[in-house]
């Protein structure tokens, strides 16, 4: 990858699903970049389409047409060996394996490569542990014993236990309390920095996106219709970004920004 290759480049995009001898169209010629360093939400409707974007950046899924490029290389090939360790990945409510203790979970990654000694393979997924801001005395605790903010953290640190360069979330702070996910976003925006990590984010919550996004991408009339910083996509002229940013919430969200900005 050069150093002008976006870190996602989509071209074309057309997402096409079969039931009962019917097809849906979720995506038809949808085009979007995103650069390395970014911190990129995605947002849109309900059934515009944005956690399918997120299967085809991992490769989880193959668009009926056009392209979906993942540093460089087609996102189909992320399943191959050695490919996944690009890609980090957080489910929506953490998708931690029951069965599993935190560290388990966290090590999951590490210990499916088969090639790490368990000592070096514990060591790391406790590192990430801490990089989350948890305590090593949680390491062994279960799932069922987890906050949701636990969850969460273990789930990130999980999804950044192989280092990977770019950080998919499908709606991270969906299930905190307010206080928590204040805290998550905190976690979130350190992290970015420290690691210098692209991050691409699907969320309904207008708190995080104007917390974190150094750009929006709007999904609506099944492709991107704008994509900008937060100011420059709520200028746009649009009925869902009418309602989505400039309602009630979008205001109240901007001004608890601007009261924060002025307090910091």
């Amino acid at each position: 990858m050069t150093m002008s290759t976006p870190m996602v480049e989509i071209e074309g995009l057309s997402s096409v699903f079969r039931s009962a001898g019917r097809e849906f169209v979720v995506h038809r010629d949808l085009n979007l970049k995103i650069e390395a360093g970014e911190l990129m939400s995605v947002v849109g409707g309900s059934g515009s389409g944005k956690t399918v974007l997120l299967r085809q950046m991992l490769g989880l899924e193959r668009p009926a047409r056009g392209r979906v490029s993942v540093l460089g290389r087609p996102a189909s090939e992320l399943g191959a060996p050695g490919a996944a360790s690009r890609v980090g990945m957080l489910f929506q409510h953490g998708a931690l394996f029951s069965a599993f203790s935190v560290l388990e979970n966290i090590a999951f990654p590490l210990h499916e490569l088969r090639t790490l000694p368990p000592e070096l393979v514990r060591d790391a997924a406790m590192v990430k542990l801490q990089m989350v801001g948890l305590d090593p005395s949680q390491a062994h605790k279960m799932p069922a014993d987890l906050s949701g903010g636990m969850v969460k953290r273990v789930a990130l640190a999980r999804a950044l236990v192989m280092d990977p360069p770019l950080l998919l979330l499908d709606e991270p702070t969906a299930g905190l309390d307010p206080d928590s996910a204040d805290d998550f976003c905190d976690l979130l925006r350190s992290l970015h920095q420290e690691l210098d990590l692209t991050v691409v984010m699907v969320t309904h919550d207008l708190d995080t996106i104007f917390e974190l996004s150094t750009r929006v991408a709007v999904l609506a009339e099944q492709h991107v219709i704008v994509s900008g910083t937060p100011q420059e996509v709520m200028a746009h002229a649009h009925p869902f970004i009418r309602d989505f940013f400039r309602g009630e919430r979008g205001r109240r969200a901007q001004a608890l920004l601007h009261d924060s900005a002025k307090d910091g």
